[in-house]
Order: structure tokens, then sequence, then C-alpha cells
């Protein structure tokens, strides 16, 4: 069933609902140029928190414990118990059976909840991983933040922008500290692009281009459905949340490969396509957001009819973006579900070039400026680790220090995210006003922030 002309059974939106809420007038925008965002489940000021000294234990909570929550987080975060001076004291999952292995897994007293408020509204928590779904990052996430837990939230920071901006200004209210989970930025090879950006080492920026590619003959995210996942174990209501507005009966297709439908996720553009942003963005030593973003898709293979019985997915199996930020820098990020054949990963200056070389990276001199610069090549980095991405937050926690993939540079990666994802699915160039954070079409008629199920943000 294709998803540019019908609403699947999965309860996802169709090209002509996105239609609908995405062409309408544009948001309102208070006098002060921003837009007012509101507080989840709050009707008191924000908690502070608790301060967190340099020899501090930081108590840690899990929600959403599922193949990244538990998988990543929970067992990286055990692993390194000792060395990130961490007590894991809940975990909180819609899944009674992941709840229970999450347990298991830590060990200990550690309490399970079913219902993410009961965890977060523990004051022993310090801080809190937030691996659900894609459209609930939002809501849990600002809940956390003002009750004065720092977190980390899973790429991509939200399902929408407007969304988006709700955990920018929640942030910066609370002062909390907020890491997205692309571990890439705690890769030293990326900080070591900046540091020669800065020094003007290639000149002017002028282009960056890379690729996260994969090519799974079932097709991408089309997990096993475990025989455990029944209405008895899953709270399916409470999984989709008031966020999804088509509910549907419970279906065990959409809770373990949601990357696949709308508007659950974005496929490529929220999962595989972050892990290049956000370290290609932070290389260039100054992220910015874009002023232009255009994306094209395609569903070429459809894999998901390979294997019988497989509904076929919403989102496509193959994007390039190509983003335009106010430097002039135009940046090429290309992903794909069907061919695994990488683009060389490289920024592009005016005098010379950085080459990302495995765990290296080479500059490269542009042929008219040979005579003043000379090829170098960085020390070899440690490959990149999702344990030292988790060292990054616990020591920005202690420190008060913003950590290497914070709010500032998830901001701006989420606003590419959405943009793209708008450009593809109406087939239109976006224009984006970070003054305002309004957006555009190309010729400036205004355009709808993509929000919650059929909710105009108004």
């Amino acid at each position: 069933m294709e998803a540019t002309t019908k609403s699947s059974k999965n309860g996802c939106e169709s090209r002509r609902d996105f239609f609908k809420k995405a062409a309408t007038a544009a948001a309102a925008v208070a006098s002060t140029g921003l837009l007012k965002t509101p507080v989840y489940g709050q009707s008191q000021a924000p908690s502070a928190g608790r301060v967190i000294g340099a020899n501090d234990r930081i108590t840690v909570g899990f929600v959403g414990v599922g193949g990244q929550g538990l998988n990543a987080h929970v067992n990286y975060a055990k692993k390194l118990l000792s060395e990130n001076n961490l007590a894991l004291a809940a975990v909180c999952d819609v899944s009674k059976y992941r709840v229970a292995q999450a347990k298991e897994t830590i060990g200990g007293d550690c309490a399970g909840y079913e219902d993410y408020r009961k965890l977060l509204e523990r004051k022993d928590i310090d801080a809190i991983f937030c691996s659900t779904v894609d459209h609930w990052h939002t809501k849990i996430t600002v809940e956390a933040l003002n009750l004065g837990k720092h977190v980390y939230v899973e790429k991509p920071i939200s399902r929408y922008l407007v969304e988006a901006f709700e955990i920018h200004d929640a942030v910066k209210k609370t002062g909390k500290i907020l890491q997205v989970g692309s571990q890439g930025c705690s890769d030293m090879k990326w900080h070591k692009a900046a540091e020669w950006i800065k020094e003007g080492m290639i000149g002017q920026v002028v282009m960056c281009q890379g690729s996260y590619m994969r090519n799974n003959p079932k097709g991408e995210w089309n997990y096993a459905l475990q025989q455990w996942c029944t209405p008895e174990d899953t709270n399916w209501a409470m999984w989709q949340g008031d966020q999804i507005k088509k509910k549907t009966a419970f279906n065990a297709d959409a809770y373990f490969r949601w990357r696949k439908y709308y508007p659950y996720a974005n496929g490529l553009l929220g999962d595989l396509i972050p892990h290049k942003l956000h370290p290609y963005m932070l290389a260039t030593g100054n992220p910015e957001f874009p002023v232009r973003v255009a994306c094209v898709g395609s569903r070429t293979v459809k894999t998901d009819r390979l294997t019988p019985g497989t509904p076929e997915r919403d989102v496509p199996e193959i994007v390039q973006v190509v983003a335009e930020f106010p430097s002039g820098m135009v940046m090429h990020v290309t992903s794909s579900s069907i061919n695994e054949m990488g683009t060389q990963e490289m920024i592009r200056g005016h005098k010379g070039n950085l080459i990302m070389a495995g765990n290296r990276v080479e500059l490269r001199p542009e042929r008219p400026f040979t005579d003043e610069m000379d090829p170098e090549t960085s020390e070899s980095f440690a490959p990149e680790d999702i344990g030292e991405h988790h060292k990054n937050f616990f020591a920005c926690i202690r420190a008060n220090k913003q950590p290497n993939a914070g709010i500032d540079l998830g901001i701006r990666v989420q606003t590419v995210i959405s943009l793209a994802e708008m450009s593809e699915r109406m087939s239109m160039t976006c224009v984006f006003d970070e003054k305002t954070r309004k957006i555009t079409t190309a010729d400036g008629k205004p355009v709808e922030h993509m929000t919650y199920g059929s909710m105009p943000i108004s």
C-alpha cells in the first residue's frame, strides 16, 4: 500500500493528510519572535534538581528499554558503573517483559515502572536516558528537565520541529544538561577537524559531504516480532499516547518496526542521517541553522515485498539531503537502506580539504594553494564508542558545561532533519528564518510547523 496515496493500517498519516497540516498558515509568533511553548504536566515552577559535585554519585533512570535502551544504554551504564560513579535506580517501559529484562540486567534493588511519570517524580534520580519511540521524546524530555533531571535523549531529539524548540527552550530555562544520542560527536577526529577549521587551515568552509549507507535484503528495521509482545504485556494505548491522533488497535508490527511508519518516525532521516549531520556540523566549528533545505527520497527496491507478510513501509529507502547555511556552506548527506557503498567523507574549504579517513583527518591543499600550505595527517583517534558519549554526558553534568552533542548543536541538526522531511514529502524547498522560527517555501509562502497528529500550532 503506497503511503503517498493512502493511510496505512498502522495509523500512519497519508501524504494528503500531511499536506493539509504542513501547507496551512505559518505558526503564530510571539512579539519576541519566538514560539510560546507549553510545559507538559507542570503546574509549578521547575525543580532545580540536585547540585552534583565532582565526586558525587549520579543516580540514573532509563525510560524505554528496548533494543537501544537495553543493549546500548543499560549495558554500557552497567559496564562503566564504577568509572562513571553511577547508581542505576529505575527502568520504565510500556512492556512488562522489557521492564523485567532490564531489571534483571541491572540487578540489585532496581525499580521498574510502566508509567514514566512515576520514575520522573523520584527525587533521588538525577539523570535519565530517553530511548523511546520518537514521538515520545519531547514529552518525556521536557517533563524531566522541568523536574530537575539531566537528559540523554536518543536522536532525533523530537518527531517534529516545533517539539524540538520546546526541548530547546526547556533546556535554556532550567539550565540542565542535555546530550543527544549521536555518539559520533564524541569521536575526537571531528573535534580535530573543528580545531583545524577554526585555525583557518582550509580557508572558508564551502561544502561538506557524507553518507550513512546500509543494504538489508530483508528490509531495514524489519525486526523479528517477539511472542511476548501481546496486548496483555504491552500497554499499547500508552505507547501511542495523545500525540497519535489516528488510534489503532494493538499492532506488534508497528511496535517493533516503528521506524518504517509515519507518524511514529521518519525513517532514514531520523535514524541514520543524524549520525552524519551531528558530527559534520560540529566539525565546522560554528554550527549554524540552515537557511534552505531540499531533500529527495525514493522507494526503489521496496524490500518489504521480499519478506512475505511484511507490511510495506511508508518512509523512503533512499534519501539525499542538501542544506545551505548562512555562511554559504552547503552540506550534502546521503543515506540508503538498499545500497551500502558510501561516498567520500570530506569537508571542502576554499584553500584545502579535510578527508575524514577512518580514525584520522587528512588535510589536502587545493591545487592553487599548494605553495601556501602542506598536506598534513592527524594522529589516530579511538574509534567511535557510545561509552565515550556516556562519559562525556556524566562529566558535563559534574562540571556544568555543555556536552559534545548539546542542545545548541541538537536544535540546529533537528531543523535540517525536519525541513528535509517536509521537503521530501511535499516536493518543495524549505526556507528557514532562525529569528522567527518560521518556515516558508522558496517563493515566500508560509508553511506550518508539523506537530502532533492533526493538531496545528496557532
